[in-house]
């Protein structure tokens, strides 16, 4: 059995359901910008995957890499008409990854399906950065 919450508008204090969705929103409102993403590595890709649901691929969404960064950004449009309640979140939307050390930014490929952006970006055969300890001088 489900039952219907309502929540009184006129009450200063968020009920406790919308803290546990949003955690952190009100004080510190860029948090709520955020697109979920996931990554991975898979064979000889890099590849993060995104939430995008409810975007136009074509127009709304942006995909940049340079400088070591992957940056996905999006917006999404209210199409709301008349009197209605919510819980989507329109207007823009970004979120950067760094990329790995022999990521080929040069080879990247972004396709979106069924509200999931995937970028696959190629890393360099042999290029890992090798790890060394460093020796500490000094008294001790």
């Amino acid at each position: 059995m489900s039952v219907l919450l309502r929540r009184d508008p006129r009450t200063l204090v968020p009920s406790l359901t919308e803290w546990v969705e949003e955690p952190f929103t009100t004080p510190r409102p860029q948090l709520a910008s955020l697109i979920r993403i996931e990554d991975y590595v898979e064979g000889d890709h890099y590849v993060v995957r995104a939430e995008l649901a409810g975007v136009d691929s074509g127009k709304d969404v942006e995909v940049t890499v340079g400088a070591g960064q992957l940056t996905i950004r999006a917006m999404r449009h209210d199409k709301a008409e008349g009197k209605r309640r919510t819980g989507f979140r329109s207007g823009s939307f970004s979120r950067s990854v760094p990329l790995p050390a022999n990521a080929d930014e040069e080879d990247v490929k972004a396709a979106y399906s069924d509200g999931i952006l995937t970028v696959s970006v190629v890393l360099k055969a042999g290029e890992n950065e090798a790890v060394r300890k460093i020796e500490i001088t000094g008294a001790g």
